[in-house]
């Protein structure tokens, strides 16, 4: 994808072709995560009531033996880092399918940003949704 003079790198999905979608510093930033939390470790992502327009996004580590049965589980492969497991389950997923995940390091509304094609309604700071 291209905008004026810059190309903007098409979002990573997970080794499958599914899960969410992870843009070029969001892949960085996780890869880098991953690799401070050591061994073991997986990202739990999901979503739980509460925040202003009603549910809010959830990005956790969590050890591999927290990986529930119904849990679905997407392999992803940064460039010069090591693959890493995202897990959320299925109740969640129905919820943030399709969801965007990326990553700012702007001094303000930096960090983690969700872009839900399922929202119909966001908050201010990007946390929470409404379907």
């Amino acid at each position: 994808m291209t905008t004026g003079t810059a190309t903007i790198p098409a979002p990573h999905t997970a080794k499958d072709g599914k899960g969410i979608l992870v843009t070029e510093p969001a892949m960085k930033q996780l890869g880098n995560l991953m690799q401070q939390q050591g061994a073991n470790q997986v990202l739990r992502v999901g979503v739980r009531s509460g925040g202003c327009s009603g549910m809010s996004y959830t990005m956790d580590f969590v050890d591999h033996s927290e990986i529930q049965a119904d849990d679905e589980q997407y392999t992803y492969e940064p460039a010069n880092a090591p693959s890493f497991l995202v897990i959320c389950d299925p109740k969640s997923l129905l919820y943030i399918y399709g969801m965007q995940l990326d990553f700012s390091t702007a001094l303000i509304g930096g960090g983690f940003n969700f872009t839900n094609p399922n929202a119909t309604q966001t908050c201010g700071c990007g946390s929470s949704f409404a379907v």
